[in-house]
């Protein structure tokens, strides 16, 4: 992971002292700035990137605590402050530690160790929202819609979303939704007349599958839900020119 850059928010020249030189020892660590007031520090973060801020609640003009509430998009907050009664205010406002001066350097990197952990579980969320909409940008969206099908001698509505995929067997084609299969009377021809080509596609004589539904592909086979489904040799160049996988 980079560096955590770091901003002091701290009117006393000391206490700036003893941070800065704190911030210096820890490798992980990156000041960027020191401001003596709220205001000050409102300027900085308009024109600066900063991860975590080192935030005195007792500052002249504006307290810590409702500077931090001004912030629509606060960094990390380590409070640091002579006046450990506001300690339950400062964890209400979600801030990683709380160090009550005069703290040593074990205290203080404490609370970087536990500010490097939060940073380190919003980057892998971060992730995951990322990875997350790739799969979306690569298989495409939830299609809306539905389908009235025919079975057990009733007519059952479908939503285009919920089917995981479609499987022939003889006259018949299995329709497995995330809830439950049913089995209807029907060809695949007129099934895929009946579906939209933008989010279902053919990958084998035997099997239909909505894009949105597509877990990973492997091999010559693709993962949709807990079932590995078979991709037919003559079906696969159209599947993965429909991913952008393959160029025209």
């Amino acid at each position: 992971m980079e560096k955590l850059r770091c901003l002091v928010i701290e009117d006393e020249p000391l206490a700036q002292d003893v941070l800065s030189g704190y911030i210096s020892s820890v490798h992980s660590l990156e000041l960027t700035g020191i401001c003596a007031d709220a205001l000050e520090a409102t300027q900085f973060l308009r024109d600066n990137p900063v991860d975590l801020l080192f935030l005195d609640i007792n500052l002249p003009t504006m307290s810590g605590l409702k500077f931090l509430k001004t912030l629509s998009q606060a960094p990390l907050v380590i409070f640091t402050t002579a006046y450990p009664e506001f300690a339950v205010e400062g964890f209400e406002t979600d801030a990683v530690d709380y160090l009550v001066k005069p703290y040593s350097f074990e205290r203080f990197l404490k609370a970087v160790n536990k500010a490097t952990d939060r940073m380190d579980m919003l980057l892998e969320r971060l992730q995951m929202n990322q990875q997350v909409k790739t799969v979306i940008e690569l298989f495409g969206p939830e299609p809306t819609g539905f389908l009235i099908l025919r079975a057990d001698k009733r007519l059952h509505k479908v939503n285009l979303a919920d089917i995981n995929y479609l499987e022939a067997t003889g006259d018949y084609i299995k329709v497995f939704t995330r809830e439950k299969c049913m089995v209807i009377h029907e060809t695949f021809k007129v099934m895929l007349e009946q579906l939209p080509g933008e989010f279902f596609i053919r990958i084998h004589k035997s099997f239909i599958i909505p894009l949105h539904r597509i877990v990973y592909l492997e091999g010559n086979q693709v993962k949709i839900g807990d079932a590995m489904i078979p991709i037919g040799a003559m079906y696969k160049d159209a599947l993965f020119k429909k991913l952008n996988l393959l160029h025209e």
